[in-house]
């Protein structure tokens, strides 16, 4: 079951929302959120119910390690036990191995069959959906009850926090201290008419930007990279830009779509996403960008390898090693390593550079950021090496350009320079519509105000409705092409 779907829109939301309010409304507080517990799980599931005992395994075992950590750990009784440090490690090897198993043995497999000349079977495991959130997620839990950050939860809490299905499948990545508290609030049992006209218009706009934007381009994106042999320049570009607005509207309409559903049961998530295509630098992107992953990886991993504490040369030890690492957490490939390379060396370079004194003006350092993005996307994207050398270099090659047929009387003299005249855009099932889309892109995400400000801003008022309308209807029309979210891939 996805967010953009007929089952979930107009059968399992309603029906969810209603019940869980109803408990609460007989003051059957337990039973509500055993039934959203419930809910989540059925939710999770629907997908494939070979999941749910994975899930329900790495619920018990990190609820189980949670505790053990929350402990009073002074007097002789824990003489002999093991040290908190020990169970910690072994808890967060546990997690990681999970996830390894699961996400990478075949990468390892390839891998090992490659430099050994060995022939190991790959073991062409099912990746259970949302591993990579709900691991992370717990981690950070274990953490925080090794620094005892934490309270002493109740598995059914426990539970709720891990898999309210607004944020189960792809983020955001919460804390506990975000969510607990709200779910224990009385006033957060009540229906709020407030919230609900909130959540209704943010999860409207998320459910446009999904399936009538980013599925839009996703065409253009999986032709050029998956399909089409060759490329020309422009057919390049708008592959690259394609995807890179494509991912954009993809996760950001799920961010905003889990925002909203979220605001009907009364909880807050944490920001996601906050217009990250108008950075001016690689720091303000990573700011913006998936900011509960960069959390995590700044609070789980770069501070605790030092951070900036120990001099320049291991502050960009650290950020490089933090990056890999972000690229690896988000697929199975050296494609995805390299894009976290990239990335690491980017914020090295910004560092080095800032630390000089240097800056670059507004609209420059925009240009330089955006270019730099939407060439990483590439290898982000791309499912082999060949196929992001084939966008690339047709991105930088002046020796394949081809403009449309209907040009050609006009600009006939380029022919001495080696320009065609054609189906410009037939590599990539394309057409001037995909450069109108694009344009049109640029001016969404640099002009137009994110979630996060409409939220701040919202007014219940006939404007708000007809276009929190307009969107709902112009996505739930074009439901019949249902696509799963980018994000459900990491």
């Amino acid at each position: 079951m996805i967010f953009n779907s007929y089952e979930f829109i107009f059968a399992f939301l309603p029906i969810t929302f209603f019940i869980y309010f109803y408990l609460n409304h007989k003051r059957l507080t337990e039973v509500s959120k055993g039934f959203l517990v419930f809910s989540s799980l059925f939710f999770y599931s629907w997908w494939n119910v070979a999941y749910l005992p994975i899930i329900l395994s790495s619920m018990l075992f990190n609820y189980v390690f949670g505790k053990s950590l929350l402990k009073n750990w002074g007097g002789e009784s824990n003489k002999n036990r093991f040290s908190k440090k020990t169970i910690l490690t072994f808890g967060i090897i546990a997690n990681l191995s999970l996830l390894g198993y699961f996400k990478y043995m075949d990468f390892f497999i390839e891998n090992f069959n490659l430099a050994f000349n060995t022939q190991a079977d790959l073991l062409h495991l099912a990746l259970p959906l949302g591993i990579s959130f709900f691991t992370f997620q717990q981690i950070s839990y274990l953490v925080d009850s090794y620094r005892q950050e934490t309270k002493e939860y109740d598995f059914l809490n426990y539970a709720l926090f891990v898999t309210f299905f607004p944020q189960l499948i792809a983020g955001p990545i919460v804390h506990h201290k975000e969510m607990m508290p709200q779910f224990a609030k009385i006033r957060n049992k009540v229906i709020n008419y407030q919230n609900i006209s909130i959540g209704i218009f943010i999860f409207s706009i998320g459910l446009f930007k999904k399936v009538v934007i980013a599925d839009t381009f996703a065409v253009w994106a999986t032709a050029g990279f998956d399909t089409a042999s060759t490329l020309n320049l422009f057919e390049a570009w708008a592959t690259s830009l394609s995807y890179t607005f494509q991912l954009y509207f993809d996760f950001s309409g799920y961010t905003d779509m889990a925002i909203g559903l979220a605001f009907l049961f009364n909880i807050k998530l944490p920001i996601n996403f906050n217009s990250p295509y108008k950075a001016t630098n690689i720091q303000d992107f990573w700011r913006r960008w998936h900011m509960t992953l960069s959390r995590f990886l700044k609070d789980y991993i770069y501070i605790p390898l030092g951070g900036n504490r120990k001099g320049e040369f291991r502050t960009y030890s650290n950020l490089m090693a933090t990056f890999i690492l972000g690229g690896i957490w988000h697929g199975t490939g050296w494609t995805f390593v390299f894009w976290g390379f990239l990335h690491g060396m980017a914020l090295v370079i910004h560092r080095a550079w800032s630390s000089l004194g240097l800056r670059l003006w507004g609209w420059v350092g925009w240009f330089i950021t955006f270019n730099f993005l939407n060439i990483s996307w590439v290898f982000f994207r791309a499912k082999e090496w060949d196929d992001a050398i084939k966008v690339l270099s047709a991105m930088f090659s002046v020796e394949n350009i081809m403009l449309p047929e209907k040009l050609a009387g006009k600009l006939a003299s380029l022919g001495q320079y080696g320009v065609t005249f054609g189906d410009w855009t037939k590599n990539i099932m394309g057409s001037t519509e995909t450069f109108i889309w694009i344009f049109v892109g640029f001016i969404m995400v640099l002009f137009f105000r994110n979630s996060t400000e409409k939220i701040k801003s919202f007014e219940l008022n006939a404007k708000t409705a007809i276009i929190a309308s307009m969107a709902f209807i112009g996505a739930v029309l074009s439901l019949n092409k249902v696509s799963e979210f980018l994000y459900f891939n990491f």
